[in-house]
């Protein structure tokens, strides 16, 4: 069932929340709407018809208008209600950059591409309305105190618990690559020891980095004991690789470039087999031309059709969570990169809508 469609009242948690100024600014037009007098604190009207401004029968909003979420989404923090299936979440959190800082805008970045796909209802080439099928809500963004790496790690992983603790699924969006893994403790707890599926250009598996650095969360992962190595696999890889000693299967990008789709999803499959799996797209496993708002970019790397299609090939996998990190929208052109993000994490639903129909 559709959140909101479903004529629920989405509402928020009790407790204080610092909100961004759009939130406050479109609070006070709801409660200074004579139409809505009945209006409280704790009441989410993001989807509320009677705050539009009157028009003929065939007016329909601005693809631009609103409050800016994930294609559209409410902002929602009720986990409690079984209607809810996938719980996005922004993690605004660039500290662990080694190049270009900036991830921290890619959740806001993605959610205003989400604009440009929201207007279909249902998308090529599926024949379905994804959010008819699933009940997808926008948490937000974790909120945490800027500039403290230890604060960070423990809100992520707690604000992760929490949404796993109530069933639900969890589209994350970064954010740079560290933020998988506090992500991927709070999986292991729910769910054991994964199978990570990771897209990127990068390893991310040096043992020399920094603790919080985003190019060493897959080695402190396996060190953790939080993935299975023989059922975890890397797609685009073009940076140094050892492969004599590398734990994880790999298929670097001239072989993801070469090597026919069917081909390559075949040996994802293989690889994973029925084991429970992360989801992780480093958005610079695409080539720079495809998205040069990134943090690193490595040129060779994957057109956007093509990861498109790898992550349609997942199907029937065993997914248990997913994110979208490393978009950096401060060195974008004309917002590709952002809607390469966008695309590819509504991909990861379609995904997900796919494999629960099934």
């Amino acid at each position: 069932m559709s959140i909101g469609s479903a004529g629920l009242t989405p509402t928020v948690q009790s407790r204080p929340v610092r909100l961004p100024l759009y939130h406050l600014t479109y609070g006070l037009l709801i409660e200074s709407n004579p139409l809505n007098p009945k209006t409280n604190n704790n009441t989410d009207l993001s989807n509320d018809s009677s705050i539009r401004l009157p028009g003929p029968d065939w007016a329909s909003p601005s693809l631009y208008s609103g409050m800016q979420s994930f294609m559209g989404r409410p902002y929602y923090r009720d986990l409690s209600n079984p209607d809810v299936d996938i719980v996005v979440s922004g993690v605004p959190y660039d500290l662990a950059t080694t190049g270009r800082s900036g991830a921290r805008f890619g959740p806001q970045g993605i959610r205003a591409a989400t604009y440009n796909l929201s207007w279909e209802e249902e998308r090529w080439p599926y024949n379905f309305n994804v959010f008819e099928k699933l009940g997808v809500i926008d948490w937000g963004d974790v909120e945490f105190t800027p500039g403290d790496c230890v604060h960070f790690v423990e809100a992520l992983e707690s604000h992760a618990d929490k949404v796993l603790e109530a069933d639900k699924t969890m589209l994350t969006l970064g954010g740079d690559h560290y933020i998988t893994l506090p992500l991927l403790r709070a999986h292991a707890r729910k769910f054991g020891p994964m199978a990570l599926i990771h897209f990127d250009a990068h390893t991310d598996i040096d043992e020399q980095g920094g603790f919080y650095d985003h190019g060493t969360m897959f080695h402190t992962a396996l060190e953790e004991g939080l993935l299975i190595p023989e059922k975890s696999i890397q797609i685009g890889i073009r940076t140094w690789l050892d492969r004599a000693e590398h734990p994880y299967h790999v298929i670097d990008a001239a072989e993801a470039n070469d090597m026919p789709v069917a081909e390559i999803s075949q040996k994802i499959r293989d690889v994973v087999g029925e084991t429970q799996a992360y989801l992780t797209f480093d958005i610079d496993c695409l080539d720079p031309a495809y998205a040069p708002g990134t943090g690193t970019p490595v040129c060779g790397g994957l057109t956007t059709d093509r990861a498109m299609k790898l992550i349609r090939g997942l199907k029937g996998l065993n997914i248990v969570g997913m994110d979208v990190a490393e978009v950096a929208p401060a060195y974008d052109h004309a917002d590709i990169t952002s809607l390469a993000g966008a695309t590819l994490a509504l991909e990861m639903l379609y995904l997900q809508a796919n494999n629960r129909m099934s």
